[in-house]
Order: structure tokens, then C-alpha cells, then sequence
């Protein structure tokens, strides 16, 4: 009979039972106990970030790069509460990720004791499960739990709240392979008969169109995406989170639709008669004003989860399902459509507007750095903050199989890029790491420069920098009358704060500064030759460069600014 052991010990064996490699921690009070274990625990990395949100980013970008669920280490309190951004973030993302927060000793829960938080009631509505250790026996199921649910359906983030007496308190060493969780059924079918109706309304369609979301790419289904679209000869779109779901050197690739989707996209989405959606919840971004969204469709949506069918646009024919499970099947289905007259009226569209911005009035035009991207770093997972950078690195980086595009897509955090990127880095160092992100985002969590620098983790940096909050300017300038209240993130003299250059060299980083188009190239490569650490590439950007195409909010994907 094996000996009891302590919480602390269990939690660290539960880890290396869950194959866990690698943690983002910050220490506090409440964890000090586990955190003492882990000293003594060869095989598990411990990244310390400088801030609670930034370790859950960090987690999320790892979590996205190694396709592994991701785990965080945080105190009590204001450690805890600190993570709530990035919970939220890793929630609306289907994140497969598990948070532990101390908590102070169970007599003092209910006290208002120091440092003491409801963290699981504050995160219940972002979390798949949240819960707290009230009996050391216990500890075991619930860890299980929790990495069961996190990384199964739709996954998501678990919080698992550890009070401090619980780590110390002796009790079992088991650690089961699998839990029963009773309400808990992932769905792992699907529906033959919806399935193969919705192949025959695809299959009678004179204009289909597949419009492929995240789900795509959470489910593992590239390849049978790509194979189901060839084999039928259907065009495909994709939301920003399904962006790099289908090769864009696919013929039958025609970008992004939704706010600021291409307007080939765009017009498909509008004129097509079978809208085939798989793996995405139609956000508002995606759909415009719903009334009008694909008017002359029939919509058939495959999703993993029941409640997001019909919850924004109703559709025909539901399928749920895993999408790799979907497509599996109809890939067993597809045969050659004729679709070629279809086909020619996109390209038509396409060549009548196509994505292109015109010269920039200052600086570099946001175009030709995604383009120097495109050349020199073919091979790297792309990471981005959240802004016009964001909707510019959608629209004109092109990325090839085994690329990942790393972004905040359901909540649009700020502040997410810089961290995401490191964790990202760290999850899958054989492939190179870019970051776009803008002065505003990137300024929200650059602390986590620290952590860069000590784990000497190898992040090229393009900051795009136009001295504004860029997409909150240009609603602005198109919609306000070029009120542009508290978007200059200049002083008043015009003086701009921080000098990116001078901070990064506080930090011992290497940087370098942009100007002129011509020279982006070889800062890029100057960026992609250096190993041990980041590099910061600023790229000076004007402030009246827009993100085009435009949909208004609220109005129809066919209502698009051009110019």
C-alpha cells in the first residue's frame, strides 16, 4: 500500500501524470508551499512572468502553438483577480487551459481574511468548471477534472482554487487516469441523417461557399478541410480566427470576410445560395447586421456545441459535431461540383477591388511590412495584439501549412500579443515566432520584456507605431467628425513616450528603428539572424493609415467603405 502523501506532493504528481512540461507561475503567500515542490521537481519548467494577466496569455500562446493544455500558477487575492482578463480571453478562444489559485486555509474562507477572494464565483461565467479543494481527499478527482474538461468538446479554461492548509494536509497518492463527470458528455459523433442532408443542399447548391472558423483548427481538421473543398471545388472564406485553416495559395482560398473581410469575401458571403459554416459562433464581426446576413442562403452550421447553433443566425441545418468528425465523413461524400462560373464571378469581384492600401503620407506603409514578413519569415507561427496591426496582419500575411496565426479573437484584449507570443515561443522553439503588435497593446503588458530577457526567449518584434490608438481612431475619423479624443498617445508638444529604442536597450534587447519601406526587408532578416532573445523592430506608421475594407457595425456585409 503506498504511503500517504502531502497536497503539494500530489499536485506535482498530478502534473507529471497530466505530461505537464512546462508552467507560467508568480509567487505569492498562499502557493508558497507548492511552489517549494516544484524546486525540488526536475522536468517541469517554470516560466515566471512579471504579471498574473500576461502568465495566461503566455499560457494561451502555448497552449495554441503545442496544441497541449496549458497551466497557470497564481496566488490568492489580487493574484488570482489579476488573471480574470486573460480567463475571459482564453474562454470566448476555446483555450484548453487549467488555473490554480491559492487560497488562504479553509476556517478563514467567509472572513474576509488577507488576500482572500471568491475567485471561483468571480470566474464562474468564463470558466468550463471552477471550483474549490474543501477536502484533501478529494484533490486528486477534482485536478483530473479539471484537465479532462479543459481539453475535451469545446475546450476551455477550468480554475481549480487550492486553499493552504489542503497542500500541507496528508492523504491519498492516488491519482486516477479518468473521472466520471456526472452532466459532463462531450459530444464525439455526429449526426448521420443531418449530416448527409446537409451534404445534399451543398451538393444541389449553384453558389456554395464554406465559411471555416477556429473550430477548424482546434478540432485538428486542416487537411480534411482542404481536401472536403478541393474534391467538391467550393470556395472557402474564413473568419479571423480560422485564419490559416485552408492554404492561401489555394485557388479556392478567398480570404477573410466580416468588418474588415475582403470585399470578394465579403460579396460571397452576400450572393451565395448555400452558406456552409463549420466551426465558427457567428459574432457580430463576422455577420454585420443578421437581418441581412447571406440573404439569399440556405446556412448549414457544424459546430462541437449545441448551444451555439441558431443562438446569432438561424440556420437550416444544424450538424453538431467535432468538425474533424464532420469532415472525416463528407470528405467519404464529396464529388466534383460545377462551379466554375461561380468561381470566375469571385476572381471578378477580386480583381474589381482588390486588397491593396495606397502609399502611406508618412513612414511604412503597414502592407509592405506583412509583405517583408511574408518573404523572410515564411516559416513562423504569427502572433498579434489586438488593432488596426491585428486587421492588417489578417489581411495581407499569407500563411502556408504548419503556420499557426495566434490572436485574440472572441474578447479583442490588448495587452495579449507581447505574452502570447513568448508563450508561444517557449511551447514550439523549432518554429520562429513574429509578433505584430501597436504601440498602444504592446504598452499594456511590455513589463513581460523581463521575462524575454532572462529566459532569453527568441521573439522578433514588429511594433507598428503611429502614436495613436489606431482602430479607435479611425471609427473616429469615419464616423465622429475627427474628434479624436484621448486616441494621441502623444503629449500635448508631440513628444512620445516611452523611446521604444531606449527602453528596449534598458532591457539589454536589441532594436532597431524603420522608416522607409525600402529597409524593411533587411531589418527583418537583421531580426531573424539573432537566436538568444528578442529583437524590437519599430516601424514608424502614419496615423491616417486605415484598415479597409470597412463594415460600419450594425450595417450589411455588402455595405463596405473602400476608399
Amino acid at each position: 500500500m503506498a504511503l500517504n502523501i502531502t497536497g503539494r506532493k500530489l499536485f506535482v504528481k498530478a502534473l507529471k501524470e497530466e505530461g505537464v512540461d512546462t508552467i507560467f507561475a508568480y509567487p505569492g503567500g498562499m502557493i508558497t508551499d507548492i511552489i517549494d515542490e516544484l524546486y525540488k521537481t526536475e522536468g517541469i519548467r517554470v516560466i515566471l512572468g512579471r504579471h498574473e494577466q500576461a502568465l495566461v496569455h503566455e499560457a494561451e500562446g502555448y497552449a495554441r502553438a503545442t496544441g497541449k493544455t496549458a497551466v497557470v500558477l497564481v496566488t490568492s487575492g489580487p493574484g488570482a483577480t489579476n488573471t480574470i482578463t486573460g480567463i475571459a480571453d482564453a474562454y470566448y478562444d476555446s483555450i484548453p487551459m487549467v488555473i490554480f489559485t491559492g487560497q488562504v486555509p479553509l476556517h478563514l474562507i467567509g472572513n474576509d481574511a488577507f488576500q482572500e477572494v471568491d475567485i471561483v464565483g468571480m470566474t464562474r461565467s468564463i470558466t468550463k468548471l471552477g471550483v474549490t479543494v474543501r477536502n484533501r481527499e478529494d484533490m486528486g478527482k477534482l485536478m483530473k477534472m479539471a484537465f479532462q474538461v479543459a481539453s475535451t468538446g469545446k475546450p476551455g479554461p477550468v480554475l481549480i482554487d487550492i486553499p493552504k492548509d489542503i497542500q500541507v494536509t496528508v492523504g491519498s497518492p492516488d491519482y486516477p487516469k479518468q473521472v466520471d463527470i456526472r452532466g459532463y458528455h462531450p459530444n464525439e459523433t455526429v449526426h448521420i441523417g443531418q449530416l448527409k442532408k446537409a451534404y445534399r443542399l451543398l451538393k444541389n447548391a449553384k453558389n456554395p461557399l464554406i465559411l471555416a472558423g477556429g473550430g477548424v483548427r482546434i478540432s485538428g481538421a486542416q487537411a480534411e478541410l482542404l481536401e472536403f473543398a478541393t474534391k467538391m471545388n467550393i470556395p472557402v472564406t474564413t473568419t479571423v480566427m480560422g485564419k490559416g485553416v485552408m492554404p492561401e495559395d489555394s485557388p479556392l482560398y478567398i480570404g477573410n470576410c466580416g468588418m474588415h473581410g475582403r470585399y470578394a469575401a465579403n460579396k460571397a458571403v452576400t450572393e451565395c445560395d448555400v452558406l456552409f459554416s463549420i466551426g465558427t459562433r457567428f459574432n457580430d464581426r463576422i455577420t454585420g447586421d443578421l437581418e441581412k446576413f447571406a440573404p439569399k442562403a440556405q446556412i448549414v452550421h457544424v459546430d462541437i456545441a449545441s448551444a451555439s447553433i441558431s443562438r446569432n443566425v438561424v440556420v437550416d441545418v444544424p450538424v453538431t459535431a467535432d468538425a474533424k468528425i464532420a469532415l472525416e465523413r463528407l470528405v467519404e461524400y464529396a464529388e466534383p461540383m460545377k462551379t466554375e462560373k461561380w468561381l470566375s464571378t469571385i476572381a471578378q469581384w477580386e480583381s474589381e477591388h482588390p486588397l491593396s492600401m495606397p502609399k502611406s503620407k508618412i513612414g511604412v506603409c503597414p502592407q509592405a511590412i506583412c509583405e517583408g514578413i511574408n518573404k523572410v519569415f515564411s516559416d513562423a507561427n504569427i502572433v498579434t495584439d489586438v488593432g488596426q496591426h491585428q486587421m492588417w496582419a489578417s489581411q495581407f500575411i499569407k500563411l502556408k501549412k504548419g503556420q499557426e496565426f495566434i490572436t485574440s479573437g472572441g474578447l479583442g484584449t490588448m495587452g495579449f500579443g507581447f505574452p502570447a507570443a513568448l508563450g508561444a515561443a517557449v511551447g514550439n522553439p523549432e518554429r520562429p515566432v513574429v509578433l505584430v503588435t501597436g504601440d498602444g497593446g504592446f504598452q499594456m503588458n511590455m513589463q513581460e520584456m523581463a521575462t524575454a530577457m532572462t529566459e532569453k526567449i527568441p521573439v522578433v518584434i514588429c511594433l507598428f507605431n503611429n502614436s495613436n490608438l489606431g482602430m479607435v481612431r479611425q471609427m473616429q475619423q469615419l464616423f465622429y467628425g475627427k474628434r479624436y479624443e484621448i486616441t494621441d498617445l502623444a503629449a500635448k508638444d508631440g513628444s512620445y513616450y516611452p523611446d521604444f529604442q531606449k527602453w528596449a536597450e534598458g532591457y539589454g534587447c536589441k532594436a532597431l528603428r524603420v522608416t522607409d519601406a525600402a529597409d524593411v526587408v533587411t531589418a527583418l532578416e537583421t531580426a531573424r539572424s539573432y537566436k538568444n532573445g528578442p529583437v524590437l523592430l519599430e516601424f514608424i506608421v502614419s496615423p491616417d493609415d486605415l484598415v479597409l475594407p470597412m463594415v460600419k457595425g450594425g450595417t450589411p456585409l455588402s455595405d463596405m467603405i473602400l476608399k
